[in-house]
């Protein structure tokens, strides 16, 4: 009988030739006609070889026996329970293993582990949330760029607030069509964060300063993602700006000023605990004393109540256009008109406020500039002016 002659020559054998011989005995199980008694007695030698010394013979019987639905399910669970470079084929391809013990593999085993189970081929939703609670981070990389993995909003999310600091993994999660635009933006405050504490271990800035810039830059960036995000997106953005801590005066008033109504009236629709269409409404009322009732159950600082019964009015007088390419920027007209409504009124604690609107007025300038400058140099290669060229030479 072969299977008795093999156990007698695997004995002795080096260890390459007994992975060869390892790899035929598994393909003559899955592939060749055998009498059940001669199937019955390759199984327990393939069973046998899960105790060979050699990690080169347990992979090639991993290999060999990795994708298929027929392979003897003691040596798959045995092989699972391997060494991670024997263990991988099998974690990563095997039909046989169900998720209840994939979940286990993920919590229990090394990062390799981990990162194998992550790249499965139709990996289901329940596995890619274990990977995103516990996995390495190697683990949810992979995870993140396997096409073929469902994973849930929530799982994404995870992975964000576990490894969102990481450039790695935020590029790949940028990379992702389907990221809701709440765990973009806490991508980008992640970066925000990760910036200010460089900039600020290297005494590059003052920390309040480098706290400060990289803030603004993260509501701008903020407001250019509600901007572009589909429609159904604001809502639970704002919900998560607001749960994070981030859905601030400061933020809202930044995005009316951009021209970006929708964000501004959800954002009031968050704070007041108002249908969003009663907010609406509410702003759009001419009469002005709706939205100031509004406004002050909403729990907006007093101080900037006039800005922003400015900016309205601006934006009335305008007829409330919202464009995406003009609400992912301030509109310098409006902020300006702003500024100068607020600075001729004696309000108490409103000289943040003013400093505010002078730095978004610095910022919309610059925006301008770069806009004009970028069209100016669109249309064509331009001589250079006369004293320019004087200096020059």
């Amino acid at each position: 009988m072969i299977v008795r002659q093999f156990l007698q020559w695997v004995r002795s054998a080096p260890a390459a030739e007994r992975a060869d011989a390892a790899s035929a005995l598994a393909r003559a199980y899955l592939y060749s006609d055998l009498t059940s008694n001669d199937r019955a007695a390759v199984e327990c030698t393939l069973i046998m070889l899960l105790d060979d010394q050699s990690p080169k013979v347990r992979e090639a019987l991993a290999r060999t026996l990795a994708s298929s639905e027929s392979s003897p399910p003691a040596v798959i669970l045995g092989l699972a329970a391997d060494q991670p470079e024997v263990s991988r084929w099998v974690l990563e391809h095997s039909p046989l293993l169900v998720d209840a013990e994939l979940v286990d593999l993920v919590a229990t085993g090394s990062p390799e582990i981990g990162a194998a189970i992550a790249n499965r081929a139709d990996l289901p939703a329940s596995v890619s949330a274990a990977v995103a609670e516990v996995g390495a981070a190697e683990a949810c990389l992979v995870l993140v760029e396997n096409p073929q993995a469902a994973i849930a909003p929530f799982s994404l999310d995870r992975i964000v607030a576990r490894f969102g600091h990481l450039a790695a993994i935020r590029e790949a999660l940028l990379a992702r069509e389907d990221l809701p635009a709440a765990s973009h933006q806490a991508l980008v405050a992640k970066l925000s964060e990760t910036l200010a504490d460089f900039v600020a271990a290297r005494e590059w800035l003052e920390t309040d300063r480098a706290v400060r810039i990289t803030r603004e830059a993260c509501e701008k960036a903020t407001v250019t993602l509600a901007a572009v995000s589909p429609p159904g997106e604001t809502g639970p953005l704002i919900r998560h700006l607001r749960q994070s801590g981030q859905l601030t005066a400061g933020l809202i008033l930044r995005a009316l000023l951009s021209g970006n109504i929708e964000f501004f009236e959800q954002a009031l629709a968050e704070l007041s605990d108002l249908p969003f269409g009663r907010v609406s409404a509410l702003v759009h009322d001419r009469r002005g004393t709706s939205f100031r009732a509004l406004y002050e159950r909403a729990g907006l600082p007093v101080s900037a109540y006039l800005a922003f019964r400015e900016a309205i009015e601006a934006m009335r007088e305008g007829g409330f256009v919202d464009d995406i390419g003009g609400a992912t920027r301030l509109r310098r007209r409006m902020v300006e008109r702003v500024l100068t409504r607020c600075a001729d009124e004696a309000i108490v604690d409103i000289e943040p406020l003013l400093m505010l609107l002078r730095r978004f007025i610095a910022e919309a300038a610059r925006e301008e500039a770069r806009m004009f400058c970028q069209e100016l140099a669109g249309e064509g290669e331009l001589e250079a002016p006369y004293e320019l060229e004087r200096v020059a030479a």
